[in-house]
Order: C-alpha cells, then structure tokens, then sequence
C-alpha cells in the first residue's frame, strides 16, 4: 500500500514539476522475474525508475542508506534491500535471487556508484551474474534529466535481453562480463537515442 500510495504522488511531481517522459513499452511481464538495469546519475534515479515502469521494484540499495534513520525505514518498507559495494555480498545476492523466483522484479545499479560525468562507467558483475544464475532476462533502461531538481527528465526503456541460462548453474567470470558489455552497450544506446 505504502509503495502504490508513494508512486502516485512521485508520478503527479514528476509529471507537473519535471514533465516526466517515458519511451519504450513500460508494461513488464506479470509474474515473471526480471531485473531492470539502468544507469545512475543522480539519486532520483530509483524513484523515476520505479515511476516508470509498471510493477513494483525491489531495489539494491547501499548499505549505508539504510543506515539513516527515517530513510532507511522508509526505503525499506518500499521494498528496497541492502547491498555491501566492497566484495561479495552473498546475503543480498540470495535475497535477489529469492524475489526473482518468487517472480519479482529487482532493480540494479551496475555501475554501482552515480557517475559524476553524466557518461556511463564500467559495470560490476552482479546484474550479470543474477541473470545467469537466476535465469531470468536483463531489462535495460536509460535515465537523463535526473541531476538537479529542475528541468525535464526522460527515461528510455528498452527490450528484455535474454541469455541463455540454466538456473543455479555455476558461471563463469567470463559469461558475466560478456553480459555486462552487451547490457551497458545496449544502455549507451537508449541514452544516445533519448539525448537526440
């Protein structure tokens, strides 16, 4: 109720202050799960994001938000879950493969970090590896317009990459980055089409 409640007053502001606008087909597959992969540049990103598209995202979150009195609380009871961004979490990874087959959708930032640039930065492996492991399509999506608390914000979603994939199977270093090349080839693409 608190996720439905909250994406209906952040999709008016959007709409009315930042004139929120939205390519590509925002309907997700129902009970299916898929994890949506988009760059970040700004801390609105989860919330335009999650505005977005049209099923409830559980976010990978950095440990330190939660950390934060009311945010942490608040972000939690939305779904969000903690990520340590040092090493192998193996805690969040069991969480994320438990909601993608459970048919959930969880949201990745592969680069880990906001990119100060604006361009996108090398991905970690994570968004990869769940897909491989949990079977499950990439869902790619790129965000511009986020920084700042003015001006317009786009979000261009693209269509659900598919790996081949046998579900808890062991992958290899090399699978995992040869997906993450293809799934932040195929972001830089949508960020290069919704910039024209």
């Amino acid at each position: 109720m608190l996720y439905k409640i909250s994406k209906v007053i952040c999709l008016v502001f959007l709409k009315l202050a930042r004139r929120l606008k939205v390519f590509g087909d925002s309907r997700l597959p129902p009970g299916r799960g898929i994890i949506v992969v988009a760059n970040h540049i700004s801390y609105w990103d989860p919330l335009v994001i999650g505005c977005s598209l049209s099923r409830k995202i559980f976010f990978m979150a950095k440990a330190e938000l939660f950390n934060i009195a009311i945010l942490g609380s608040f972000i939690n009871n939305l779904g969000a879950f903690p990520v340590q961004r040092e090493g192998t979490d193996r805690s969040s990874i069991r969480r994320a493969l438990e909601l993608l087959g459970a048919g959930k959708v969880v949201g990745i930032f592969p680069e880990g970090t906001r990119s100060k640039t604006g361009e996108t930065l090398n991905p970690h492996l994570g968004a990869a590896m769940l897909a491989l492991k949990g079977g499950v399509p990439l869902l790619p999506v790129a965000v511009s317009g986020t920084k700042g608390y003015w001006g317009r914000v786009k979000v261009n979603i693209g269509k659900p990459m598919y790996f081949n994939t046998q579900n808890q199977r062991k992958v290899s270093r090399t699978e995992m980055e040869h997906v993450s090349r293809e799934l932040m080839a195929e972001i830089n693409r949508l960020l290069t089409v919704i910039d024209r």
